[in-house]
């Protein structure tokens, strides 16, 4: 299939398997080691997505993000989240303007912080249920309504969240529909032993790292598209699929542990996420079709925050990422279902 590729679409795959390793270079000079984690947030970039962050305090969750948003020639915005944010804290608000040559007295619209292209929601379990849901209307549909009156957000426009697991006294958990609208769940852990003496060179000695723009806003979104255009089988789309069906209970796919201990599995945006993030590693391979390993290599991020479980599950302390591990090795592909 590779052979025949159009000249064209091999130059595009080309070109965006270099920005995205340029890219992956420039967050390296400030960002020590987490390439797993690197990959996740540029993936979710490329696909037009959004990423929750989740470690704890000091991994440099917040310095990645800052650090992406320096390499790219787009519109920054951070948001720290707090129990007293209040939603127009975030999308803005209509104030009273007077006209200066008439006197006469309207509303005019101010934009809040999250009118950006790159929105950095740092801490965001902090915030109350009422401020966390502010977010949903314009990670879904790209627009804030305010006072009856819609407005569009910048393309490309990506949330970065970042929260903190350990602290739960104070803080508001994401609820599921919230959690559905991030592409990506990517858990940051500890850095190893060389990695913390590189961190310590970097950042104990006054070193302070150059970050270069890499790519602009129409190159975004130029790759976004031939990520969409990225070819997938039928029988590797069926396979995602069936993944799917898979973490729901009582379906013709579900394992054992998924009867035993889940009580909702993931919604279609799931689905959406497996096929997106295929199509990402398969152009950074230097293929333009997917396979079965492109979409088993997206599916602990992609559906970990999106399997709920039930009193059992919880009460076993049993990890999400088990129960989408176990998935994969119980669900078969086309070759290992024929043989």
């Amino acid at each position: 299939m590779s052979d025949t590729i159009d000249p064209k679409v091999q130059k595009a795959t080309d070109e965006f398997r270099q920005k995205f390793a340029r890219l992956r270079e420039e967050i390296g000079k400030a960002i020590v080691g987490h390439r797993e984690i690197v990959d996740g947030v540029l993936t979710c970039l490329f696909v037009g997505g959004h990423a929750l962050l989740e470690g704890v305090p000091g991994l440099g969750k917040t310095y990645l993000i800052r650090t992406l948003s320096q390499a790219l020639s787009l519109k920054f915005s951070r948001i720290q989240f707090t129990p007293d944010l209040m939603p127009a804290d975030i999308i803005g608000t209509n104030i009273v303007m007077e006209d200066p040559g008439t006197g006469r007295r309207m509303f005019q619209f101010q934009h809040g912080p999250l009118f950006a292209q790159i929105v950095l929601a740092d801490e965001i379990n902090r915030a109350t249920p009422k401020t966390q849901s502010a977010l949903l209307e314009a990670m879904q549909e790209r627009t804030v309504t305010v006072g009856g009156t819609r407005y569009p957000l910048a393309e490309p426009f990506f949330v970065m969240a970042t929260q903190n697991p350990i602290e739960q006294e104070g803080t508001y958990p994401l609820p599921e529909a919230q959690l559905d609208r991030f592409f990506f769940k990517l858990v940051v852990g500890y850095s190893s032993r060389e990695e913390l003496k590189q961190i310590l060179d970097r950042t104990t000695t006054g070193h302070v790292p150059e970050i270069e723009p890499v790519m602009t806003q129409e190159e975004i979104l130029g790759a976004q598209r031939l990520v969409q255009r990225t070819v997938m089988a039928p029988h590797v789309q069926d396979y995602a699929v069936r993944l799917i069906s898979a973490t729901h209970p009582g379906s013709d796919c579900a394992t054992e542990t998924v009867n035993r201990f889940v009580r909702w599995g993931s919604s279609p945006r799931g689905a959406q996420a497996l096929t997106l993030a295929a199509k990402v590693n398969a152009l950074l391979d230097g293929r333009f079709h997917t396979s079965f390993e492109d979409v088993r290599r997206a599916a602990v991020p992609a559906l970990r925050h999106r399997i709920l479980l039930n009193f059992e599950g919880e009460a076993e302390n049993l990890d999400t990422d088990a129960v989408v591990q176990d998935i994969l090795r119980r669900t078969p592909t086309i070759e290992q279902a024929a043989a």
